[in-house]
């Protein structure tokens, strides 16, 4: 690997896991000039904690760099589901046109019943929350 890759890398790199990621400081000052990554910590986005990695006490560079990826995270999560959510939107859709014209009676007895009751409780879900949206205006 020559020198020109170790010019810009970032200081730290977090690799992505299911609740958060694992932190590492990256190092390309050494002898040798090859990137060393050193864990220095684990966050979890769901309930914002940050724990230092062994017996490490984290700088408050650390902690900014690993609170301004964990704020990124999240909203980069949020557009994501928001994201989903539409794409369902389309699947409704699709999945109309599909039972419309193409679904044979087979394949609508194995999903009219299913469909209709997610259907039923995501109706009741957004109707109740429009309820409270709506009362809590006045």
């Amino acid at each position: 690997m020559g020198h020109a890759m170790t010019t810009n890398l970032p200081d730290y790199y977090f690799r992505v896991r299911e609740n958060g990621a694992f932190v590492f400081r990256v190092d390309t000052e050494n002898r040798q000039r090859r990137i060393e990554m050193d864990q220095i910590a684990v966050v979890n986005v769901r309930n914002g904690e940050i724990k230092p990695h062994g017996t490490r006490s984290l700088s408050a560079q650390d902690m900014e760099e690993i609170e301004a990826w964990m704020a990124e995270r999240t909203a980069l999560l949020a557009r994501r589901d928001l994201d989903d959510i539409h794409r369902t939107i389309d699947q409704l859709n699709l999945t109309a046109q599909w039972a419309q014209a193409k679904a044979t009676d087979r394949q609508l007895d194995e999903v009219t019943d299913a469909l209709l009751m997610a259907m039923h409780d995501l109706r009741t879900v957004l109707v109740r929350k429009k309820a409270e949206r709506v009362s809590s205006e006045s």
